[in-house]
């Protein structure tokens, strides 16, 4: 499904995007899905809801998030509770493509979320890599981001840098507790020349795991939702 061409990219720059990956009928499942717990969450004022392993399933941004400016930035898990995420995330092109990067078989899937900035949103995600965050000793793993709709340079598109995959894996310790995110000196000195993740909705961002990656606030009135 991948040309080989693309997949060397892949490996040479730790990331790929490629378009009209998902069909319009599927964008539109998760779309109205998506929009149906957007409007769920103007009833709360915290994180809400359960998954399986005890986790809250809807986050909301402490600061942004009111009935009249809804701020649902997470969703956990949502292939837990739709089949449109299920199938999606485990029978879709995206999933054959994910297998072909990762080119061995048995191919795993190991979690998924939706990270939403809606519109004139704060929200935003610190330089980071997925690795640290994993239980695992190798890393033959790939993050699939697709745009369930449309993401461009100012709505808070994935920044990353490219080739950031093939060094070494940074401390995402500080004073003792993992922040999640790399120190100020290592996003100064690794950080500055970014390239913005950007594409129409089905779009689909593959990322490598070891990759440095980040994204700003959502300074539109376009909703930038992704589904990982």
């Amino acid at each position: 499904m991948l040309q080989h061409a693309q997949i060397e990219q892949f490996h040479r720059d730790g990331f790929l995007v490629v378009e009209n990956v998902m069909p319009p009928e599927t964008l539109k499942a998760l779309r109205v899905q998506l929009e149906a717990w957007v409007e769920e969450s103007r009833a709360y004022t915290h994180a809400y809801g359960e998954t399986i392993d005890g986790r809250a399933r809807f986050d909301l941004d402490p600061v942004d998030h009111h009935v009249d400016h809804p701020a649902l930035r997470r969703v956990s898990s949502p292939t837990e509770i739709s089949k449109a995420y299920f199938d999606t995330a485990l029978k879709s092109d995206m999933a054959h493509m994910a297998g072909q990067l990762i080119g061995a078989s048995g191919t795993r899937f190991h979690h998924s979320k939706i990270n939403a900035k809606l519109p004139h949103t704060a929200t935003t995600v610190k330089w980071h890599q997925d690795f640290p965050f994993t239980p695992h000793t190798n890393d033959d793993m790939i993050t699939a981001l697709l745009m369930v709709g449309d993401v461009t340079a100012e709505n808070g598109p994935l920044q990353v840098i490219p080739g950031s995959h093939q060094g070494e894996i940074f401390d995402h310790w500080q004073d003792g507790q993992f922040t999640g995110k790399v120190e100020a000196s290592i996003e100064a000195e690794h950080c500055q020349n970014y390239v913005s993740c950007t594409g129409p909705a089905g779009s689909v961002c593959f990322m490598h795991t070891r990759l440095l990656h980040a994204s700003g606030a959502n300074q539109t009135q376009l909703p930038r939702y992704l589904f990982i």
